[in-house]
């Protein structure tokens, strides 16, 4: 058995504005990816970079519908690594909205699994409120959010 989440939430505009803003790297480094950005768009088959060192395998994009992706899991220094696998969807609702779910999966049982995705969970939920907040209200919530960003230096940070 492997562990995993699902989140989702609700975001006032259309399904295709709120997959541009995922898609669209200029977007997501706006909410997001703001520490190092987004290298490109979301395409299925390539592979893009978050924060400026984190490669991101694009599996699958159905435009305004899912999008399918894969990241190295984070393991402790010697161990074998592996990757796990992240789904948005975007279902457009009848009163004009978006309901976006994203899921991770695929952590190896454990303490570190757990943890790690623990973190991954509080760091897909915090994308999830900060796109909210950028596409309803055109504010960045995680504009200095994290202490090392108070500070002045990059954030380094072990979840999303």
């Amino acid at each position: 058995m492997s562990l995993g989440f699902r989140i989702s939430g609700r975001i006032s505009k259309p399904a295709a504005e709120v997959f541009d803003a995922v898609v669209n790297p200029k977007k997501l480094s706006g909410y997001f990816t703001t520490i190092g950005g987004a290298s490109a768009p979301i395409v299925e088959g390539t592979t893009v970079t978050w924060w400026g060192e984190v490669p991101v395998e694009v599996d699958e994009v159905s435009k305004d519908r899912r999008i399918v992706l894969r990241w190295d899991a984070s393991v402790p220094e010697g161990e074998p690594g592996y990757k796990t696998r992240i789904e948005m969807n975007f279902e457009q609702l009848d009163d004009g909205g978006t309901l976006v779910t994203i899921s991770e999966a695929g952590w190896h049982e454990g303490e570190n699994g757990l943890r790690k995705s623990y973190l991954n969970c509080e760091g897909w939920t915090q994308m999830l409120c900060s796109m909210k907040a950028f596409l309803e209200y055109g504010i960045n919530l995680r504009d200095g959010f994290y202490r090392s960003e108070m500070h002045g230096e990059p954030a380094r940070e072990t979840n999303i």
